[in-house]
C-alpha cells in the first residue's frame, strides 16, 4: 500500500505552518505573522499511532487587491490540492470567522471526490469552542477545533485523519521483482523522451508543452533477464495556467513517485543547469533514502569545448552538495546519446544500496578510522565511540553507539561516512549512520 499524502490546505496566515510542524514534530516551515511568508512546499514524513503518511505544508496564497485574482487563485490552489493529495486538511482561522476565501475554496473541494477534514484553528481553550459553529455553512460536516500552536485537539484531528484511510480506496503497489524506477525532475526537462528511449517505443506522449504528462505513468520493461518498472512523473499546465500553486503541486507528484521507487533518476536540463525545484525534489529523494542517479538531458544542446564535462559535473557536484555520492551520465533522449548506460548504472546503484558489511569487516574499519583521527572534544568532555553494526539496506543504515550522542558532531559523522565509502562503495546511495548510546 502506498504511503497516503495529506495537504494542509487554506488561506494564507490560518496556521497552516504551524500545524505542518505540530504534526512532523519539527520546525522545517518557516513560521511568521506575516501572510504568505511560507514560499515554498514544503513536505515530511509523519507518523501517528503507527501509521505512516507523508504532510505537505501548500504555503499562503497570495491574494492580491482584484477579486477576480482572488477567486481564481483560491479556487485553483484548493483544485490542485484535491487532486494531488488523498486527503486534505482544509484549515480556516476561527477567530476571524468565514472569509471570502474560505467560502470559494470550500466550493472548490466539495466538488473533489477526495476526503476533507475541516479544522478550526486558534482555538486555545475549550471554552472558545463556539467560535468554530459558523464554520457548519461550508458543507463538511462538524469542525474540529485546534489550537495548532498550543497543540490542543491536534491528536483528534491525526486520529480523524488515519481513520479517513481506512475508508480511502489506496493505489496497489507494484509488488514484482521488478527495479522500480522514478524518473523526476522539472517540467519539460525531457521526462517522457527518456522513458520512450529507454523503452525504445512511445510509451507515453511527448510534447514540449510542460504539463504534457498528467499523472504518473507505470512501464513495465525487460532487458535481458531484468525486468525494470518506470515510473514517469506527472508534468504541470500549460503555462497559461501556471501559478506558484500550481509549481510546487509538481513536487508531490514526484515525491509519490520517488516512495514507491528503488532508484530515482534525477533529470536536469543541461541547457538551463540545475534549478531550485530541482534541488527541492532530489532533496526529497536523499531524505528518503532512495538510490540516486543525476541524469543531465539535452547534452547535445550543449556548445563543448576542452573541458566541458568537468566543468559541468564540477558545476553539479557543488550545486548538489548533499548527494555526491550520486552518478552523473550524460544524454540526450531525443538522440539516444549515452541513454543505454542507465541501465547499467540503475542495476550497479540497486547492487550497492543493498551491500550489507559484516560487523567484524566493519569494525575493523572502524577502529583504524577512529585511530587515524580520534573524536573531537567538548568542553573538556571527549566522545568515545565503541563499535558499528549495520541494522538496514536501502539505505545502508548503520548504529554506531558511543558514550554520549551529543558529542557525536557533524563533522566527525561525515568523516566516518566518507571512511565507510572509501572502503565499502555504497555509490549512488545515501547511507545513515544512527548513534547510540551505551554505558
Amino acid at each position: 500500500m502506498k504511503k497516503p499524502v495529506v495537504a494542509i490546505v487554506g488561506r494564507a496566515n490560518v496556521g497552516k505552518s504551524t500545524l505542518f510542524n505540530r504534526i512532523t514534530g519539527g520546525r522545517t516551515s518557516i513560521v511568521e505573522d506575516t501572510p504568505g511568508i511560507t514560499r515554498d512546499r514544503v513536505y515530511r514524513d509523519a507518523d501517528w499511532a503507527g501509521v505512516n503518511f507523508t504532510v505537505v505544508d501548500t504555503g499562503g496564497l497570495e491574494i492580491r487587491a482584484r477579486d477576480d485574482y482572488i477567486g481564481n487563485q483560491v479556487r485553483r490552489h484548493a483544485q490542485i490540492a484535491a487532486e494531488e493529495a488523498d486527503l486534505i486538511i482544509f484549515l480556516v482561522d476561527a477567530r476571524t470567522g468565514i472569509t471570502q476565501e474560505d467560502e470559494i475554496a470550500a466550493k472548490a473541494l466539495l466538488r473533489s471526490p477526495k476526503s476533507v477534514i475541516l479544522a478550526a484553528n486558534k482555538v486555545d481553550n475549550l471554552s472558545q469552542a463556539a467560535l468554530t459553529y459558523e464554520f457548519y455553512k461550508l458543507g463538511f460536516g462538524e469542525p474540529i477545533a485546534i489550537s495548532a500552536e498550543h497543540g490542543m485537539n491536534v491528536g483528534d484531528l491525526l486520529d480523524r485523519v488515519i481513520s479517513s484511510f481506512k475508508d480511502m480506496e489506496m493505489q496497489e503497489e507494484y509488488e514484482g521483482d521488478a527495479f522500480k524506477v522514478a524518473i523526476v525532475g522539472r517540467p519539460n526537462v525531457g521526462k517522457s523522451s527518456l522513458l520512450n528511449s529507454l523503452t525504445g517505443e512511445e510509451r507515453v506522449i511527448v510534447s514540449d508543452i510542460p504539463g504534457t504528462t498528467r499523472d504518473a505513468v507505470d512501464t513495465l520493461f525487460k532487458l535481458d533477464e531484468q525486468d525494470y518498472l518506470f515510473i514517469d512523473t506527472a508534468g504541470i499546465r500549460r503555462k497559461s495556467k501556471i501559478t506558484d500553486s500550481t509549481e510546487r503541486y509538481s513536487v508531490s507528484r514526484a515525491l509519490k513517485a520517488i516512495q514507491r521507487s528503488d532508484v530515482v533518476l534525477m533529470v536536469v536540463d543541461a541547457v538551463e543547469g540545475v534549478a531550485e525545484q530541482d534541488k527541492r525534489i532530489a532533496g526529497y529523494a536523499h531524505e528518503a533514502g532512495k538510490a540516486i542517479i543525476v541524469v543531465v538531458n539535452k547534452w547535445d544542446l550543449v556548445v563543448k569545448e576542452g573541458d566541458t564535462m568537468n566543468l559541468y559535473d564540477t558545476y553539479i557536484r557543488q550545486t548538489l552538495a548533499f548527494m555526491k555520492y550520486a552518478p552523473v551520465v550524460y544524454v540526450s533522449a531525443l538522440t539516444n546519446r549515452g541513454v543505454h548506460k542507465l541501465f547499467e548504472l540503475i542495476d550497479f546503484v540497486v547492487v550497492q544500496a543493498s551491500q550489507r558489511v559484516s560487523t567484524r569487516r566493519l569494525n575493523d574499519v572502524f577502529r583504524e578510522s577512529v585511530m587515524r583521527h580520534p573524536p573531537p572534544t567538548k568542553k573538556g568532555k571527549r566522545l568515545n565511540v565503541y563499535y558499528i553494526t549495520q541494522v538496514k539496506v536501502r539505505p545502508p543504515t548503520f548504529m554506531v553507539f558511543m558514550n554520549d550522542v551529543k558529542l557525536f558532531h557533524f563533522a566527525y559523522r561525515r568523516y566516518l561516512e566518507n571512511r565507510i565509502r572509501e572502503e565499502f562503495g555504497f555509490e549512488g546511495t545515501p547511507i545513515r549512520l544512527v548513534a547510540r548510546k551505551r554505558d
